[in-house]
């Protein structure tokens, strides 16, 4: 007890100095500062924030880093099986793959694939390849990786080949341009219907809100799945891939908005009260003002959090609809439409490769939804 005692007292001015020293600090931080302290104590929102940046540059550069066009195929591979790349050639370093060639056995018609070892297709980084063109308008052909010679007749496919022998490598990130984007787009969408509509709601009250607020109900009382359906349904055959993209954008929107207007008719209810708008409707703020200069930067952090988390929600339902048939068609390529030939349990149990676009939907939600919790952990100021 005599030599405890000492230590214990010893160790209490250092902490106390440490809650001095960071006491001013927090004191003076903005909400935004506050919330990247709290965020950066989540590891897993920090690796979902790091994987879903990953997914955003892969939006940006899929030109370069896609070995082929989404338009690229060869018919003599399809289902063709994952290359796999060899580095040390006889002792020399260099990168390549054997081709493979199919071979169909004439009684049972299986088709099987074997790689010939004795010649090689060498592929490299940075190589030249077909053109495209960078964020729209910059024109370039060169590509993170592909064959080493640019006229080379056997095509690489690192993660194999679909029915038509399109390459799923260079697809997968083709679509990935696509399923990421619809959640944006739809997101922004829900956000102004949201905000519109919860805000007129929990800033007026009244006969406004109840009319709003049924009508939240009857959507909210409506399962999904079959009104997606319905609706995608709905939209024109003949119409062209971007006319069905934002049509599927729109259908997303309409159905997606009512959680977050609810949050935001919370919020709304909670600050009319608050003096300080009070004795801004008083000094004759308009309601315009009142909601877009005084009330939403006081919850635009929970906003974002909320947004975060209805991003998977979109690419979920984008994933689904073209899944089923009924959303994005090609020759549009999303992770929903290279999916359409795994309903087929004969063509999954000889070309599982098939399902690899499966696993960048997994991963997508899974990083966004543990970005979404984080963020919103972070906006809670009592977490």
């Amino acid at each position: 007890m005599t030599q405890a005692l000492p230590d214990q007292r010893a160790a209490e001015p250092a902490e106390v100095d440490l809650a001095e020293i960071a006491e001013p600090e927090v004191a003076v931080a903005s909400q935004w500062k506050l919330m990247w302290w709290s965020f950066k104590r989540h590891r897993l929102a920090v690796i979902g924030a790091i994987i879903t940046l990953g997914f955003y540059l892969v939006v940006l550069f899929a030109g370069f880093l896609a070995p082929y066009s989404s338009d690229f195929y060869s018919a003599d591979h399809a289902y063709a099986p994952p290359q796999p790349i060899h580095f040390v050639d006889n002792g020399e370093w260099g990168m390549y793959v054997h081709p493979v060639t199919g071979e169909q056995d004439p009684d049972t018609l299986e088709l099987t694939w074997r790689a010939d070892e004795t010649a090689k297709t060498e592929i490299g980084l940075f190589v030249q390849g077909e053109e495209y063109q960078l964020f729209g308008f910059i024109p370039g052909d060169r590509h993170l990786i592909g064959p080493q010679d640019p006229n080379e007749t056997q095509p690489v496919y690192l993660l194999g080949a679909d029915k038509n022998g399109h390459d799923i490598l260079s697809r997968m990130i083709h679509g990935t341009v696509v399923s990421m984007t619809i959640g944006l787009v739809g997101i922004a969408i829900s956000l102004v219907i949201s905000i519109l509509l919860g805000g007129l709601s929990g800033l007026l009250g009244g006969a406004v809100d109840t009319v709003i607020q049924r009508v939240i109900e009857f959507l909210m009382s409506l399962p999904a799945i079959p009104l997606w359906m319905a609706l995608a349904a709905a939209v024109p055959p003949d119409w062209g891939p971007l006319q069905r993209y934002f049509a599927i954008v729109v259908i997303l929107s309409m159905i997606g908005w009512t959680g977050l207007a609810r949050e935001v008719r919370g919020k709304f209810m909670a600050l009319r009260e608050e003096e300080y708008i009070s004795a801004a409707t008083m000094d004759g703020a308009s309601r315009g003002r009142l909601i877009f200069r005084h009330m939403l930067p006081q919850f635009a952090s929970h906003i974002i959090a909320g947004l975060s988390l209805s991003i998977p929600g979109m690419i979920l339902a984008e994933t689904s609809l073209s899944w089923l048939g009924l959303g994005l068609q090609p020759p549009v390529v999303s992770w929903g439409v290279l999916l359409q030939e795994a309903q087929n349990v004969r063509v999954i149990t000889t070309s599982p490769w098939i399902m690899i676009p499966g696993i960048a939907v997994v991963v997508a939600v899974l990083a966004l939804n543990f970005f979404g919790d984080g963020l919103r952990d972070a906006a809670d100021p009592y977490s």
